[in-house]
């Protein structure tokens, strides 16, 4: 009967499409393989961020000493990055001449911030807007001769600073990663671009547990050369005492433990290899007044907090100045200043917390140290104190 030959055939059409889908299915973990390859860079890096709101000094950095300058930031508008600001193409101009001075410095463009995160989750949301996201990096690196893209999503599935979060952000961050490097892999291949020199993917990444808990890092990392970790701003306003805010080392007596060390442990744990990790640091320091005296100040309730200073700023009129006495946290290796008359603390990093830190970056296996940020050190101090520790 007709019907019987009709059968099989349906069958044999059925096994054919279930071959075919297992056979694209392949193809897509093979790609997929290929795709997650970062090529290895044993270099340790040091990256600087120049926020181009603070008019930054950049024909005097001293590029020689830093392997990546991460220019801040670039806006979210409409699914796509976008560089709006009127002096941002000078500056990347002026940036890239640096390369005179080092060859292998390498010009990337952060997008984001905590200002400018606010767009994050609609263009991370569908394949649609994250494959325009993606179009748009890379056209930003084409018109600017960039190296790379920096992320700098503040947070995924948080609110930040009031920003539009969704709780698939989890999943979305991670398929926006993996839509930017495949454009980015696209043009290394396009433009013949190989090893190191390929183009680059990194992200900065909260330092508490709160960012694990909305990200899928073990997944995430696959797509990055490198994450910069924020190990910084563990107290300020949002707290209600005052405490170090980058700190190597927690203290035992201090309740959240909060640490750069245990920011790399969090980032460790959730499955993200050693050798992809960068520690930052803090060029800048944060105060409080009206602070009560006890302990120096130090874990203290206090009345206001105040503005961040630069370590050039600190260093100039506050470091044992002006009534500012600096102490030596040796617990946490970590430097801090009281102002005993008017009841101030400041807290910052300084030469000799770099070169623990260092020290640290070396021993743990981690790929180099980043800072934010280049213009509240424009006398780099503290870039000299990072790379003697780092290199020498």
């Amino acid at each position: 009967m007709k019907t019987s030959s009709v059968i099989p055939a349906f069958i044999a059409l059925l096994i054919l499409m279930n071959i075919s889908c297992r056979s694209l299915e392949t193809v897509e973990e093979i790609n997929e393989s290929a795709l997650v390859e970062v090529p290895a860079d044993d270099r340790m890096k040091i990256i600087g961020y120049v926020f181009g709101s603070r008019d930054p000094d950049i024909e005097n950095i001293d590029a020689a000493k830093l392997t990546h300058i991460n220019y801040a930031f670039a806006n979210i508008e409409d699914n796509e990055a976008v560089l709006e600001r009127p002096f941002d193409q000078s500056n990347l101009s002026r940036l890239n001449a640096l390369k005179e001075k080092n060859p292998d410095l390498k010009i990337l463009v952060s997008v984001g911030g905590w200002t400018w995160s606010g767009n994050f989750s609609d263009a991370a949301l569908t394949p649609e807007s994250r494959l325009q996201f993606a179009k748009s990096t890379v056209e930003m690196i084409r018109e600017h001769q960039l190296d790379g893209i920096d992320l700098d999503w503040e947070y995924p599935g948080q609110a930040g600073a009031g920003n539009i979060h969704r709780p698939e952000d989890k999943q979305n961050f991670t398929l926006l990663l993996r839509a930017v490097r495949r454009q980015l892999n696209k043009l290394s291949d396009k433009e013949g671009r190989e090893g190191t020199n390929r183009y680059q993917l990194t992200i900065a990444t909260g330092s508490n547990q709160a960012y694990f808990e909305h990200t899928e890092m073990d997944k995430a990392q696959r797509y990055l050369d490198f994450i910069n970790v924020m190990a910084y701003d563990f107290h300020g306003a949002w707290t209600p005492t005052t405490g170090h805010h980058t700190n190597l080392y927690p203290a035992a007596n201090e309740p959240n433990r909060n640490s750069a060390v245990r920011a790399v442990d969090y980032h460790l744990e959730a499955g993200i290899p050693v050798e992809k990790l960068v520690l930052g640091v803090a060029f800048y320091g944060r105060g409080w007044s009206g602070v009560e005296p006890d302990n120096r100040g130090l874990y203290q309730p206090y009345e206001e907090s105040l503005p961040g200073i630069g370590f050039s700023d600190l260093k100039a009129d506050y470091i044992d100045n002006n009534g500012f006495l600096r102490y030596w946290d040796d617990e946490t290796k970590a430097p801090y200043l009281w102002n005993e008359e008017d009841r101030i603390f400041y807290t910052y990093d300084d030469e000799e917390s770099l070169k623990y830190k260092a020290k640290f970056i070396k021993s743990k296996g981690l790929t180099g140290a980043m800072y934010w940020e280049h213009a509240r050190d424009p006398g780099e101090t503290l870039l000299r104190a990072l790379y003697e520790g780092l290199y020498e």
